[in-house]
């Protein structure tokens, strides 16, 4: 089973970009719990992180044939981004969304998401934790 995990923009800066919102982890420590998780699961997981709503969509590209899921953090992108909401929806591979943040309790803007009717399901407010509980119901989504 081989998974792409998606890290939208500014993500990068996880563990010193507003830790009172986001948390101390960076994104090498919440790669590192990925690949704890995706080891458990008996999963192949690659990640990656891009600034550029067209570089996701380019990434997405790519997976549609060597991947049988996707986990996305779309981070800002989920309130606008109409062509990566298009692209996860013309690779047609189960998706997960994610998010560190409960984006409910958060700005209103933030509670609209375009990418979410294209993806199985959304997991968000629960931190670095997000990710992992997203492999594992995406894992439990392939193996049905």
């Amino acid at each position: 089973m081989n998974v792409l995990v998606i890290h939208g923009p500014n993500l990068d800066l996880l563990g010193t970009r507003e830790p009172h919102v986001y948390g101390t982890a960076t994104l090498a420590d919440i790669d590192a719990r990925i690949r704890r998780v995706a080891e458990a699961l008996k999963i192949d997981v690659r990640t990656v992180q891009h600034n550029s709503e067209g570089a996701i969509v380019d990434e997405l590209h790519r997976a549609a044939a060597t991947v049988d899921g996707i986990v996305v953090n779309p981070a800002a992108f989920t309130h606008y981004a109409y062509a990566l909401r298009d692209a996860i929806a013309a690779v047609g591979k189960p998706t997960i969304e994610v998010h560190i943040t409960n984006v409910h309790a958060r700005e209103p803007f933030r509670a609209h998401s375009v990418t979410a009717g294209v993806c199985h399901g959304t997991i968000a407010g629960f931190g670095a934790e997000s990710y992992c509980l997203a492999l594992r119901a995406l894992a439990d989504l392939l193996r049905r």
